[in-house]
């Protein structure tokens, strides 16, 4: 990995980001509160929105793993010309696929990201 000499961090990119770099950060929902997360690396990102009851998020996630673990995880999926990157471009995306958990939170294929976190804020958490 390419570091900057001087204080061993990350080399900044063409474009001025760290790489890699995480941030996080308080989103607000009518609902509620969640945290908005952005993970980023060389050639690669991803996105999510983490609520008490589960998450909203982009494709890298694995359903049926998360399934298996009785998470509700709800997917949306970018494409290569038009990455999800933040929290904030799930917003508009549409759900993709969701874990049954998050399916009985009222989550579909079709609603928004938006609409997904809503219904999640409104949830009551399981008890694990």
């Amino acid at each position: 990995m390419k570091t900057n000499e001087s204080n061993a961090m990350p080399a900044a990119t063409a474009v001025g980001d760290i790489i890699p770099r995480t941030v996080s950060r308080e989103l607000k929902f009518a609902n509620g509160t969640a945290i908005g997360v952005s993970n980023r690396w060389n050639k690669g990102q991803y996105c999510s929105i983490l609520t008490e009851a589960g998450i909203v998020g982009c494709g890298i996630y694995d359903l049926e793993t998360a399934a298996e673990f009785s998470l509700a995880i709800a997917i949306c999926k970018g494409t290569p010309a038009k990455p999800l990157v933040e929290p904030e471009d799930l917003f508009d995306s549409k759900i993709v696929g969701a874990t049954p958990q998050a399916e009985a939170m009222g989550i579909s294929k079709g609603i928004t990201g938006m609409q997904a976190v809503e219904l999640m804020l409104r949830a009551k958490p399981a008890k694990s």
